[in-house]
């Protein structure tokens, strides 16, 4: 199949691979569009994971202030490169990563950041669901885990459903930015604050 250069700019819209990297992308996967996306996202994440070793001390801190003064977030962002933290799109990254703080309340980013007692204060409650249900003790260890990891996309910033496009996770949008850089972008961490609240 030709690959022609209106193929290659439909494809560069949607991913900002560069021109090369999508023609490329285009030809080893027969025109198809989406083959193709998902080709680029692939050879990203692999360049990225190649530098996940690689000092992220760059970035932003990121503000966000909702409803007239009562919550506040400020998260931090890392790359690799002074270039990357002032681009528009590391930017909005960065805003888009503390609206969702601020709407969706996490306790900490990842599931490793759980503190150890609150997951087994939520296996005990759990336990005694599954106990309660009249289900066979066999499968009580698969349903635990299942809620568990029910709770972890509740609580930890990286499991939760983007609020801009519940499709995605947000560490779905982490791996677009560390694919689109091809840098070792990290969230580093973050506060919330409401007003009259402790913390």
């Amino acid at each position: 199949m030709e690959i022609t250069a209106s193929m290659v700019k439909e494809l560069r819209e949607k991913t900002n691979a560069g021109m090369m990297d999508c023609k490329k992308a285009l030809n080893e996967c027969a025109g198809d569009l989406a083959k193709a996306q998902d080709w680029l996202r692939q050879k990203g994440l692999a360049v990225a994971a190649k530098r996940a070793d690689r000092q992220s001390s760059e970035g932003q801190i990121m503000s966000y202030i909702h409803g007239g003064g009562k919550l506040g977030v400020l998260v931090e962002v890392n790359c690799e490169t002074d270039f990357t933290g002032k681009t528009d799109e590391f930017t909005q990254f960065a805003r888009d990563l503390a609206m969702q703080i601020a709407a969706a309340n996490p306790i900490c980013v990842a599931p490793e950041d759980l503190p150890a007692e609150v997951v087994e204060r939520e296996k005990a409650i759990y336990l005694g669901q599954v106990k309660d249900s009249g289900k066979p003790e066999k499968i009580w260890d698969k349903i635990i885990e299942g809620k568990l990891k029910k709770f972890e996309s509740e609580v930890c910033l990286l499991k939760q459903a983007f609020v801009k496009d519940p499709d995605k996770t947000i560490e779905d949008l982490l791996n677009e930015m560390r694919a689109k850089t091809g840098e070792n972008v990290q969230i580093r961490r973050f506060a919330r604050f409401v007003l009259g609240e402790q913390s």
